[in-house]
């Protein structure tokens, strides 16, 4: 129900959720995108490949999640199901745009009927078809917008001022994983520092083949840095 000042609380309070969870960013290079999750590990016992921040979707999708895990894991089952149902039934990959719309309305049917709730998460949809690299937000309200570079999650605000300074159409992979790794460190509180153990990347190129970026080469970033 709108409040008489014409504002929706519980999509208001999904928002809310998904600017405390941990930041997701990427962006587009000069031949592919690149993605960057941050996976908070609250204890020393957790295993950090057992936080789930990033998802395959498809051959050639990849979704990467800020809010709450649970409701990431059934709009993700649903963007799956979708993708799989289209190659059965045109005998073709899905197309990025027309599946994130889908993935859209559904979060937005959530916003509008008795006994639901909007799902406490946005993501970063994105990857190569045959229109181009694409890369898109979801919002917990149904929004979507396609970007060049985006973050989603704890102070978003300061990697996308961050995105509009430095980013270029142009860049090299090694430039654009430097970038998302300055943008990730605006998402941490004040004297926390960027772990490589706690980070996962991952890149689709010409081939559009996902390519994780492995723990050696991050901390070589790490090691450039210092």
């Amino acid at each position: 129900m709108f409040s008489p000042d014409g504002r929706l609380y519980q999509v208001e309070y999904a928002s809310k959720i998904v600017s405390q969870g941990t930041m997701g960013v990427a962006c587009k290079y000069a031949d592919g995108i690149i993605f960057g999750a941050d996976k908070k590990i609250a204890s020393r016992l957790l295993l950090p490949e057992s936080v789930e921040k990033m998802f395959i979707v498809d051959d050639h999708i990849i979704a990467v999640s800020a809010g709450l895990v649970g409701d990431a894991r059934r709009v993700v089952g649903i963007a799956r199901q979708k993708a799989q149902e289209n190659r059965m039934y045109y005998e073709e990959a899905v197309q990025i745009e027309n599946l994130v719309k889908d993935i859209s309305n559904i979060n937005q049917v959530f916003t509008q009927y008795g006994g639901m709730r909007p799902f406490g998460v946005s993501f970063i949809f994105g990857g190569i078809d045959n229109t181009g690299k694409r890369l898109f937000e979801t919002e917990p309200s149904g929004a979507l917008a396609e970007y060049h570079a985006i973050a989603i999650g704890k102070n978003k605000n300061k990697a996308m001022d961050l995105f509009e300074k430095e980013w270029k159409e142009n860049m090299s992979r090694d430039g654009a994983v430097r970038l998302l790794l300055k943008a990730l460190e605006q998402g941490l509180d004040e004297k926390e520092k960027l772990d490589p153990k706690r980070l996962q990347f991952m890149y689709i190129d010409s081939a559009r083949k996902f390519t994780p970026v492995s723990q050696d080469e991050l901390r070589a970033y790490f090691a450039k840095k210092e």
